[in-house]
């Protein structure tokens, strides 16, 4: 694993550059693809990096902590377990019912809200420590969505993400799914917050100090068949892509992905191990 210390300087600020998009749209199918499916089944399988992030950005007791884009609770549950106190949102409510039920079932006293990335309903300097576990990185606007992160957190404090890079396996995953159902165009893509560029631009002008680390989740299922049919039935981008092809194209499809799995598998010839690369960052604000 890499790991790069940068010193900041702002690079041309991030525009979307796009008048002409309709992110109200763009947003309202995203939030039906993320409510589709059950992406909590696949969310629980990610509890570590939750954890991995609270220990990167160094959560005390007491803190005031905000997870964004929370889906059903990783970071939230992690930043709870080390006594801070935790407001989660996500803009997909059922998500955030999962992750109260997590919540309840360990004891936490946790406060849930509905809210969107680009708009959070909080005033300037609100938090202590911001957090997201592959999630504000797939707005569709993505200098919006860091300013909104960088506004509700105080001056001195950590914005902990993990995002997925494009290099890793999720990166040719989305590759594989857009080859069926294309992203609409003019949308940077999300991959592109798993680059240390990327996140230099979007948050150095406000950073006073920003940590990049290259990590790995292991995705661990039985067979790629195994992967494949939990992942058609309960995360969201691979539930809609299936859903709207026709049998052959769905044949394809899985033939395709059952081509990357092979292809990255290190668990052998009876299991299924795929290192899914991602990059941790912690930014310290100004």
């Amino acid at each position: 694993m890499n790991s790069e210390l940068h010193v900041l300087k702002p690079a041309t600020p991030v525009t979307s550059g796009t008048a002409n998009i309709d992110f109200r749209a763009i947003k309202e199918r995203q939030q039906a693809t993320w409510a589709s499916g059950d992406f909590a089944v696949i969310g629980t399988t990610l509890q570590i990096v939750g954890e991995s992030l609270a220990e990167a950005v160094d959560i005390r007791a007491g803190e005031q902590v905000l997870d964004v884009a929370a889906g059903n609770g990783n970071a939230t549950l992690a930043a709870a377990r080390r006594f801070a106190h935790v407001t989660s949102t996500d803009y997909v409510p059922h998500l955030l019912e999962k992750a109260a039920l997590r919540a309840k079932a360990e004891g936490l006293d946790i406060r849930f809200q509905v809210a969107d990335a680009e708009a959070l309903p909080f005033a300037n300097g609100t938090f202590d420590v911001l957090l997201s576990t592959f999630g504000s990185m797939f707005t569709p606007d993505h200098g919006k969505s860091a300013r909104e992160l960088l506004r509700v957190v105080r001056s001195g404090g950590r914005i902990g993400l993990a995002n997925w890079t494009p290099e890793g396996f999720l990166g040719d995953l989305f590759r594989v799914i857009a080859a069926y159902a294309p992203p609409p165009p003019g949308i940077p893509s999300p991959m592109l917050w798993g680059t240390e560029p990327h996140i230099v631009e979007l948050f150095g002008g406000a950073a006073a100090d920003i940590r990049c680390e290259r990590r790995y989740f292991n995705f661990r299922y039985r067979s790629p068949a195994h992967w494949i049919e939990v992942f058609r039935s309960f995360y969201g981008p691979t539930h809609k892509v299936y859903a709207a092809l026709d049998a052959d194209r769905q044949a394809t499809l899985t033939a395709d992905i059952s081509a990357l799995l092979e292809r990255l598998n290190v668990g052998g010839a009876y299991s299924l191990v795929i290192p899914g690369e991602y990059l941790e960052v912690v930014v310290t604000k100004q």
